[in-house]
C-alpha cells in the first residue's frame, strides 16, 4: 500500500524511557505521538500513511488547503477556475514565497512537482493514481500554471490540499536526489525540518517566514509510538502534549488526572463487514440482508465502543460529501432475519467465515460480538484473523476471503468517490466479487460533472442501491480520541489528524 524509500520499521519507546524523569519541554515545543509508526520517507508521493499525512501538513503546502472543518480554501494558490469545458483548471499562485531553503515557490515548481508525481519517480509510489487526471501542467507565467486535464475529475482540488500533491523545491530535490530529500524533506510550510531519528522522531522549527504567518509555537517534536498503552503512559509522564491513540479502556484514565483531557470527534474511518457475494449462500441479496438484520450495531456501539462511534447506513460517515441523513441504518430485527434465512433455505448450523485484522484488539471484540448475533440467528460463525499486509494486499484483493471480511476506511478526501469506487467499481482491487454494470455508470457519472448538486444526488443513488443489494454490513463511524494536555490552548483538532499547528500556543 505504500513504498518506503529510506528503511524504517515501527517501533517501541524503550520500557526503560518511562522511569526516566518527565521531559523537560523546550519553551514552546509540542510533542505529539505520530499515530501508525514512522512512514519511512517524508517524499509527499511515497505514502498514503496518516502519519505522513499529519506530519506533511506541517512541512508542505498544497494549491490547495482544507481546515480543520472541511472547507477548502486557497494555499499556495490563490485562486483558480475551470475553463474549456472542464478540460483546463487555472491557478493563480500565490507571490513571495520560498521554501525553507530560501528557493523560490514558483509555476516551474508546481510544474516540476506533478512532472515528477506523474513520471517514473511518482510511479513507484501509491500517490500517481490519485492524480492521473492530470495529462499536463503548462507555465503560463511566473505565478500562472494551467494543468491540462485528460479527463474530469470534480475531486482533483481536494486530492491538492494532502499527499501527492504537496508542492516540492526543484534545485533542492534535482541537487541533493530523491534518497536525501526522503529523511530531510524541504517545503514551503508552517515549520521545518530539523532532526529525523528512524523509528524514533522528527523535530522542526517554525518558519518565521511563513507565507500565512509564522506560527506562535517554536518547534514541534513528534515521537513514533504506536502502541496505544505507551502513548498514555508518556501522555501521564509529562513527555508527550498530545496522544493520537487512547484505547476506549483508557479514556476514563486519562479525564481522571487533573493535568490532561480527551476529546473525542467523528472521525472519517469507517468500518463495514463486507460480504463475499460470489460464492455459496452469499449469492443471495435476502441471505446478505438477513446478516445485516441479525446484527445488534447500536449495541455494539454502546457497550463495546463505549459510545464512541456513530451508526452508518453506508460505508460513509457523515464527513463524507455525499452523505445522505435520510438513509437510516437497516433496523436490528432477529425474528425477520431468521424468517429470511429459512425463506432463503439456509440450514440452522450452516458455516460463516469472518476475516479480519488480527491485529486490532478492539475491532476483535466488535467481531466476536456480530459472531455471536450470527450465532444466535442460527448460524455457525468462525473467526479468522490476518496479519493486516496479508489480508489488505492478498487475501482481498484474489477474492480469497471467507463469507465475510473486515472492511475499514478512513476516506482522506472526505468525497464519498475516494470509497465508492475503489469499493464498488468493477475491476478495483478492493472489490473482488462484484461486477454491476448499474454501479459502473453511477460511479463513472458523477466522476464527469463538476455541479456538485448533482454529484451529490448520484452519490445518494449509489448509497441506497449498495444498501439495496446489501453488499454490506454497515457498522460505525468511528470517532478520533485524543488525550491532551492541559497546557496546551487553541488547540484546533482536525477529524483526520492532520494538525496545522498555526494557532496553538503552550502555558
Amino acid at each position: 500500500m505504500f513504498r518506503i524509500k529510506h528503511l524504517a520499521a515501527v517501533s517501541l519507546l524503550a520500557l526503560s524511557s518511562l522511569a526516566t524523569p518527565a521531559l523537560t519541554h523546550a519553551a514552546g515545543t509540542l510533542s505529539i505521538a505520530a499515530p501508525a509508526g514512522d512512514p519511512g520517507s517524508w517524499d509527499p508521493i511515497d505514502t498514503f500513511l496518516v502519519t505522513w499525512g499529519g506530519v506533511g501538513s506541517q512541512i508542505f503546502d498544497g494549491l490547495t488547503m482544507r481546515t480543520s472543518d472541511m472547507k477548502l480554501v486557497p494555499g499556495l494558490a490563490t485562486s483558480w477556475e475551470i475553463l474549456d469545458n472542464n478540460g483546463r483548471i487555472r491557478f493563480k499562485l500565490r507571490d513571495n514565497v520560498k521554501f525553507h531553503n530560501g528557493e523560490p515557490f514558483n509555476a516551474e515548481a508546481v510544474k516540476f512537482t506533478f512532472d515528477r508525481l506523474l513520471g517514473p519517480e511518482g510511479g513507484k509510489g501509491p500517490q500517481q493514481s490519485n492524480y492521473n487526471a492530470i495529462k499536463e501542467v503548462k507555465v503560463i507565467d511566473p505565478l500562472t500554471v494551467d494543468f491540462i486535464l485528460s479527463r474530469p475529475d470534480p475531486v482533483l482540488l481536494t486530492k491538492l490540499a494532502g499527499y501527492g500533491g504537496m508542492i516540492v523545491p526543484p534545485k533542492y530535490i534535482t541537487e541533493k536526489g530523491d534518497e536525501f530529500f526522503n529523511a530531510n524533506p524541504v517545503g514551503t510550510g508552517p515549520f521545518k525540518f530539523v532532526e529525523y531519528k528512524p523509528k524514533v522522531s522528527l523535530t522542526l522549527a517554525r518558519n518565521d517566514q511563513y507565507w500565512d504567518g509564522a506560527p506562535k509555537l517554536d518547534g514541534l517534536v513528534y515521537k513514533f509510538i504506536a502502541e496505544a498503552a505507551t502513548q498514555v503512559a508518556e501522555l501521564q509522564a509529562g513527555r508527550l502534549d498530545i496522544a493520537t491513540t487512547i484505547p476506549l479502556s483508557m479514556v476514563e484514565v486519562v479525564n481522571k488526572d487533573p493535568k490532561l483531557r480527551t476529546a473525542s470527534i467523528n472521525g472519517p474511518t469507517t468500518l463495514a463487514l463486507r460480504y463475499n457475494t460470489r460464492d455459496g449462500i452469499m449469492k443471495d441479496v435476502n441471505v446478505r440482508r438477513a446478516l445485516t438484520m441479525a446484527v445488534d450495531r447500536d449495541t455494539i456501539i454502546k457497550q463495546i465502543m463505549q459510545g464512541h462511534a456513530e451508526p452508518v447506513a453506508s460505508f460513509q460517515g457523515k464527513l463524507s460529501f455525499g452523505y445522505d441523513p435520510a438513509l437510516k441504518p437497516v433496523a436490528f430485527d432477529p425474528a425477520g432475519a431468521k424468517a429470511l434465512l429459512q425463506k432463503a433455505g439456509v440450514k440452522p448450523g450452516t458455516p460463516i467465515q469472518i476475516d479480519f485484522r488480527g491485529t486490532d484488539s478492539n475491532f476483535r471484540e466488535v467481531v466476536q460480538a456480530v459472531a455471536g448475533y450470527l450465532q444466535a440467528a442460527g448460524l455457525k460463525p468462525s473467526l479468522k484473523g490476518y496479519e493486516t499486509a496479508v489480508l489488505l494486499n492478498d487475501i482481498i484483493p484474489n477474492g480469497k476471503t471467507g463469507e465475510m471480511w473486515q472492511n475499514q476506511w478512513g476516506g482522506w478526501t472526505f468525497d464519498f468517490d475516494n470509497t465508492a469506487y475503489a469499493m464498488y467499481h468493477s475491476g478495483q482491487k478492493w472489490n473482488p466479487y462484484d461486477k454491476d454494470a448499474k454501479l459502473d455508470q453511477l460511479l463513472d457519472a458523477q466522476r464527469n460533472t463538476y455541479d456538485a448538486a448533482e454529484r451529490e444526488r448520484i452519490l445518494r443513488e449509489i448509497s441506497q442501491y449498495v444498501a439495496d443489494q446489501a453488499l454490506e454490513m454497515p457498522l460505525y463511524s468511528l470517532n478520533t480520541i485524543y488525550g491532551i494536555n492541559k497546557r496546551v490552548k487553541n488547540l484546533t483538532l482536525p477529524a483526520d489528524g492532520r494538525f496545522r499547528f498555526t494557532q496553538e500556543t503552550i502555558e
